[in-house]
């Protein structure tokens, strides 16, 4: 089991690096919004990754309030980016 928890912890880092240098090289906001989410909640499933792997329920929780908080952020950003419009 520890195995498959290296291997999903070493393809959301890659995830989030590629996305990090994605993000440095996009030429608009709404690609730099979306590659932004992807890095944020790579690193939140890496943050969930510890806390099955060391049964800690507080990583678990700070997981799912990061994803909250980070769903909102999109949603603003998302209304940002469109200036409002429906």
């Amino acid at each position: 089991m520890t195995l498959a928890f290296w291997v999903a912890g070493s393809i959301l880092a890659a995830a989030a690096m590629i996305g990090i240098v994605r993000v440095l090289t996009a030429r608009d906001a709404a690609t730099r919004a979306v590659v932004g989410d992807l890095v944020f909640f790579s690193c939140i499933c890496i943050l969930a990754l510890f806390g099955a792997r060391y049964a800690s329920s507080v990583s678990v929780d700070l997981a799912l309030l990061a994803s909250i908080l980070g769903i909102l952020a999109t949603i603003a950003l998302a209304r940002i980016i469109t200036r409002g419009q429906r």
